[in-house]
């Protein structure tokens, strides 16, 4: 039995997780049979087989994840993918049932098909090339699959064969092997029998592993029909890939043109309200009063009417005492 890359490293990480359910399970049945035994030794014993056998577990775990993400690419490396025989559909079109017309008809013009099944390199690309390095006719490649998303190592994303509108960016990935550094490489994506988009350049990518072409149009871009990706090396046609778009691609959203807006009317500023008059204090009244002659007299009315000071009041003079009267003796 022939077992692929792929394959066998499936095998190895279904084995894997099959050997970190039995080894979990045995370490906790141990666990709970040691328990229950009446003797320390024993007990202990029993307990810590169960807890390595669950430790074995966790490593089988660690194993099946590293043996699923890492083991395919490092694979690769040292195994280069094998060319996979792509048939090349060579359609004859042989009449089952020839009629033969009792009038025979010297055909004038004899029909000779000009269309044949397989791709030919477009001169108006070819005069594009810039490599003058010799491809290697031996050069193979894989079936193209394609995706809206790659991971890391150029592989798809949930790959499809029919894209629902709006697509957007758009991976046709594949694997190669036998291809020489600087050999001139292609990739055109037809819509029908249109080429809507190509890429062409010296091959920069090893002799083997993994590649992709990719475009990434606008929305409108991706009109519904039936696509496909040739890929040549110099101009030696090598795969091609079909999908399928479908439904109406989203209709931009039509942003009129601005109109010139005006820009904002500029509010007059309230016209100035005069202030309110000033209105005049009170002059200072003028003592001084002027008489509408020429000669202008001015009174001056004294302000302060100086007052006489009281004129001292004499004291009452003292009273004097009555002398003491001398009385007649008899």
């Amino acid at each position: 039995m022939n077992l692929d890359i792929h394959t066998t490293i499936q095998t190895a990480f279904l084995l894997a997780l099959a050997g970190t359910l039995l080894s979990i399970l045995l370490g906790i049945r141990a666990i709970r049979s040691g328990s229950r035994l009446p003797y320390f030794r024993k007990r202990n014993d029993r307990i810590m087989s169960g807890w390595r056998l669950i430790f074995s577990g966790v490593i089988l775990v660690a194993l099946a994840l590293m043996l699923n993400r890492y083991a395919e690419p490092v694979a690769y490396r040292f195994f280069p993918p094998s060319s996979t025989v792509t048939q090349t559909p060579t359609v004859t079109q042989t009449p089952t049932i020839t009629l033969t017309p009792t009038i025979t008809l010297t055909p004038t013009i004899t029909q000779t098909p000009s269309i044949t099944d397989t791709p030919s390199m477009p001169d108006e690309v070819a005069d594009l090339f810039e490599s003058e390095v010799t491809p290697n006719p031996d050069a193979v490649f894989s079936p193209l699959q394609f995706a809206q998303e790659i991971d890391d190592i150029y592989q798809p994303v949930d790959p499809l064969v029919e894209f629902e509108n709006p697509v957007g960016h758009l991976y046709a990935t594949f694997s190669y092997d036998g291809m020489l550094e600087g050999s001139q490489w292609t990739a055109l994506w037809y819509r029908g029998s249109d080429l809507v988009y190509q890429e062409t350049k010296p091959w920069d990518g090893g002799t083997g592993g993994y590649g992709y072409s990719d475009w990434d149009p606008t929305s409108t871009d991706w009109t519904p029909g039936l696509y496909s990706v040739q890929i040549f090396v110099g101009k030696e046609w090598k795969v091609s890939g079909f999908f399928t778009v479908a439904g109406e691609p989203p209709d931009p959203s039509i942003t009129p043109s601005p109109s010139l807006t005006l820009g904002p009317t500029r509010t007059p500023k309230p016209s100035g309200t005069p202030r309110p008059s000033r209105t005049p204090q009170p002059s200072p009244t003028i003592t001084s009063t002027r008489t509408a002659t020429s000669t202008a007299t001015i009174t001056n009315t004294p302000t302060i009417t100086l007052t006489p000071r009281p004129s001292l009041t004499p004291l009452p003079t003292d009273t004097k005492w009555p002398t003491a009267t001398r009385q007649s003796s008899n």
